[in-house]
């Protein structure tokens, strides 16, 4: 759930770019500034979908632990 979750909000503000740049105001300072944030934010989102998918799989192929006596 969280997966998806980082996923939809990570593309969200991208979307917010895009209409930045669409609109011809990233040659102003807050053009600019929105869009590395919004960069920024959407870059911080992938990375912890990215990490939850690498723990996962992490966590799958991990051999079963074998208990000693």
């Amino acid at each position: 759930m969280m997966l998806l979750l980082s996923l939809i909000l990570g593309i969200v503000p991208l979307m917010g770019v895009a209409s930045i740049v669409l609109k011809a105001s990233v040659t102003t300072v807050d053009g600019l500034f929105m869009s590395l944030i919004l960069l920024t934010l959407s870059g911080i989102l992938f990375l912890n979908a990215f990490l939850e998918v690498r723990g996962r799989l992490r966590k799958s192929a991990a051999p079963p632990a074998q208990k000693t006596s």
